[in-house]
């Protein structure tokens, strides 16, 4: 008899969370090590945030509530979807977790049998898949071409939904690559699944207030009403108000998934960090110019990480919609020598040797499910990003 279980033997240590740990490592003996891998704000969490969280403690805020949230939070993240996404919901079709994460989690867990298929998007964040797969259901791996933005097609989504599509999992703007939808583009994914009644839509909008240059944010339950009933519409505070620490994620949907959800939390972690959730509370409810500050400063980083990644030598990069990461192409890179002695044939090879030779961590495309590319994060302090693009320069320049 196996010790470990069948669904662990289906999934992958986080490739993200890999190439952080040895960036530590490398630091750790002594190594001038960069690390723009992590998806995680630089900015400190705003201070009214801070100041709720201890004042909570000082009220004895420190109990057991109920497993899905308190009232307070779900009541927040009521009027929240109501202002901002022009959603209706109840408190009943709130549920609040340990973050992101674990609401796509606990939906996964809730719904899926072995056979059941889900529509994962490539380029993807490296979890979505192996979420799929530890639950028992099958990633069904559709590219968003660099031809087409790295978007999902509405031609590309009719072709991959079978009789056994359960689930589309939709990121706008996105992670890797930040590419955001908007809402004609959107649209015509919206008129497809309203063709299929078997598939529902897992919306993650971790990144919905990080858009820039015009591009209005919309999601799926927004732009077609007539998903609402098969929506879970995900977002958290961990990316906006830079509270990656305090893991809270939330979601909106109707109200028989969110009881199992509900059920699923019940039995495993129950409820967030009560102070989290009174952070939370503030951060949602109290004021929100940070926002466009910090949005403000992303975009002004993103303009010079593009520039500065389309003036090395094989490779090219698009400009993203939103988010806080850049997917540049290292295709011009490949079957070349770094001046260190690596032979570069993947992307992987790519941001292997990056690291090693310049000291400067990224993602591999192949982790993301499109090669041949790697995933910068610039939410790195601007002097920073500009040393790794320097590094990332005379790094190419020095390919033979």
């Amino acid at each position: 008899m196996a010790f470990l279980s069948e669904a662990l033997a289906r999934v992958n240590p986080s490739p993200t969370v890999a190439i952080t740990q040895r960036a530590r490592e490398l630091r750790a003996e002594g190594r001038d090590v960069i690390a723009l891998s992590a998806g995680e704000p630089d900015f400190d969490t705003p201070e009214n945030v801070k100041r709720a969280a201890v004042a909570a403690i000082g009220r004895g805020e420190t109990k057991y509530t109920a497993p899905d949230g308190m009232t307070e939070l779900k009541q927040a993240i009521c009027d929240k979807f109501a202002r901002e996404n022009g959603l209706s919901y109840a408190p009943a079709q709130i549920s609040v977790s340990s973050g992101g994460k674990q609401v796509l989690w606990n939906a996964l867990l809730a719904t899926l049998n072995p056979g059941d298929e889900v529509i994962v998007p490539a380029p993807y964040w490296v979890s979505y898949p192996d979420m799929v797969r530890m639950a028992g259901g099958t990633p069904v791996i559709v590219t968003g071409e660099e031809r087409d933005g790295f978007r999902l097609t509405a031609g590309a989504l009719e072709a991959a939904i079978t009789p056994r599509t359960k689930w589309l999992i939709f990121n706008s703007p996105s992670n890797p690559t930040g590419a955001g939808y908007d809402r004609a583009t959107l649209c015509a994914l919206t008129n497809v699944l309203m063709r299929h009644p078997q598939v529902h839509v897992m919306s993650d909008d971790m990144y919905e207030h990080l858009a820039y240059d015009g591009f209005t944010f919309c999601t799926p339950a927004e732009v077609e009403p007539g998903l609402a009933e098969r929506t879970l519409t995900v977002n958290g505070v961990s990316k906006a108000y830079a509270m990656t620490g305090w893991r809270i994620g939330y979601a909106g949907g109707p109200e028989p998934l969110i009881a199992a959800m509900r059920k699923v939390q019940s039995q495993t972690t129950t409820n967030p960090c009560s102070i989290s959730q009174w952070a939370a509370v503030e951060a949602l409810t109290g004021p929100q110019d940070v926002l466009a500050t910090r949005a403000e400063a992303f975009r002004r980083r993103r303009d010079a990480v593009v520039a500065a990644l389309n003036d090395c030598a094989g490779m090219t990069c698009q400009t993203p919609e939103g988010a806080f990461y850049v997917y540049p192409s290292v295709a011009g890179c490949l079957g070349r020598t770094s001046a260190g002695g690596a032979r570069i044939e993947t992307d992987e090879d790519f941001a292997t040797a990056l690291l090693e030779e310049a000291g400067v961590a990224l993602v591999f495309g192949a982790a993301f499910g499109l090669s041949p590319h790697v995933r910068l994060s610039y939410a790195a302090a601007d002097d920073v990003l500009a040393d790794a693009c320097n590094r990332i320069r005379a790094f190419c320049a020095g390919l033979t």
